[in-house]
């Protein structure tokens, strides 16, 4: 379990910029050991300046490695500023992000690495810390390195292979690349590789309303995600007769939505077996965004009626399927004005749930997400071991108002997700009700839920 990476999430915060990263450990077919750092950070989380119909923000990238095996190795540090310009307003609240990877050739060891973005408008910084280990290639033990992931959509004949910084993939990145080394250094011993692409059985439904039953621990909604139930995607062979390392890369197209594992084992169920693994999760087109029709009428199912809504999902044409949305909003809302507003704040709450509270399926689809989106950040929140407490109310004993999320499991390394579930009540029916019509009259702008 030690040997599985699963990236790492969207850590995100408001107000901050929004740095979604990636750091692996590679050798490379010199023999040379070297830590790749790869970031994006999102457009809109940045401040902006405006001269001359020009609008323009600018970070401060600082990467500090540091060995965790050897004290008397001096840290490796860099830094630079980029400058984003567009003549768009648009750029304010766009949700694409820009990149940047850095290379650094170190000695074999365990190190932490510490990458820091700061706005340089607002002095605001975001501190991101990983830690990676790079074997001895001329030691006398094999070795598999991490795996990278990269992806690339290949409807945009611009696009390029660029590092997967989360463990969510969007589906538009529709080809995945695979990347990693194997080491042999036994040259009377062959090394036989094998790889092979696994998906699990998960949770993918929509979180049921606040009055329904509870989840019932043998239904795969409470499990969240069967890690001993699963589908061989691929597998291939490959076998090292040659000393020295070799790059092994491995490209799959058009994988569904799902969670997915990478594994590569060698020396399989020896003692000196060799064993890495990467997870990754394929979302939403867009994901943690929405952009398209179909992403944007999914999470109307915590307002409308269950008939509208599948006749609305029925609707196979993109641009039918939109004006059907703004139908929806306008026969409700009525006033265009208030309309543009609440459209504006339900879909910025879908996008925030999905980057706080994503986990083996859509942050939007979580029982915390579902909350979140009806009725905002809580006014206090409260976590023990394995459960949580929101409240909307200065009193917090207030049974209408105050919402006891339970963990199906503790997160550890053998489950690393958070799957908070509502406990649900009868009584809830009539306050998601009222929510509800709060947001299809407009009133969810003025009042304090």
């Amino acid at each position: 379990m030690d040997d599985i990476d699963r990236g790492s999430g969207y850590n995100y915060q408001p107000g901050l910029p929004e740095l979604r990263l990636a750091t692996t450990g590679q050798i490379t077919e010199a023999n040379t050991p070297r830590i790749i750092v790869s970031g994006n950070v999102v457009f809109g989380s940045l401040v902006y300046s405006q001269r001359d119909s020009v609008f323009e923000a600018s970070i401060l990238v600082e990467i500090i490695i540091r060995s965790t095996s050897d004290e008397n190795e001096p840290p490796k540090r860099r830094e630079f500023v980029q400058t984003v310009k567009r003549a768009d307003q648009s750029i304010i609240n766009n949700q694409e992000v820009f990149r940047f990877e850095e290379s650094f050739t170190v000695s074999p060891g365990k190190y932490e690495i510490q990458t820091i973005v700061t706005d340089q408008k607002t002095g605001k910084s975001t501190i991101r810390t990983s830690r990676t280990e790079l074997p001895d290639p001329s030691d006398n033990i094999s070795h598999i390195t991490e795996i990278r992931i990269l992806g690339k959509n290949t409807d945009n004949s611009l696009d390029s292979f660029n590092q997967a910084t989360t463990y969510d993939i969007p589906s538009k990145i529709d080809s995945l690349k695979f990347v990693f080394q194997v080491t042999n250094n036994k040259p009377d011993d062959p090394l036989e590789i094998e790889s092979r692409l696994i998906k699990f059985k998960s949770d993918t439904s929509i979180a049921r309303p606040m009055h329904f039953n509870n989840y019932s621990p043998s239904s795969i909604q409470y499990r969240g995600i069967e890690y001993d139930d699963y589908n061989v995607i691929q597998t291939s062979t490959r076998t090292l007769n040659q000393t020295g390392s070799v790059l092994i890369e491995f490209e799959f197209a058009n994988l569904k939505r799902g969670n997915y594992r990478l594994e590569v084992t060698s020396n399989k169920g020896e003692e000196n077996e060799l064993y890495k693994a990467r997870d990754f999760g394929i979302k939403s087109t867009n994901y943690p965004s929405l952009k398209t029709a179909k992403e944007l009428a999914r999470p109307l199912a915590y307002l409308m009626e269950e008939k509208e809504y599948e006749k609305l999902l029925s609707i196979e044409n993109p641009e039918e399927m939109k004006k059907a949305i703004d139908r929806f909003w306008l026969s409700n809302v009525q006033n265009s004005n208030m309309a543009r507003n609440v459209i504006s704040l339900y879909y910025e709450r879908v996008e925030e749930a999905n980057k706080q509270f994503s986990n083996f399926k859509e942050g939007w689809k979580t029982d915390p997400g579902m909350i979140y989106i009806l009725f905002g950040p809580p006014w206090y929140s409260d976590s023990f071991s394995d459960q949580m407490v929101w409240s909307y109310s200065y009193n917090q004993n207030d049974p209408e108002k105050t919402f006891l999320f339970n963990q199906s499991k503790l997160k550890s390394k053998y489950y690393p997700f958070f799957n908070y579930l509502l406990q649900r009540n009868g009584f809830y029916h009539q306050i998601q009700y009222q929510q509800i019509n709060r947001w299809l009259n407009g009133s969810i702008l003025t009042t304090n839920l």
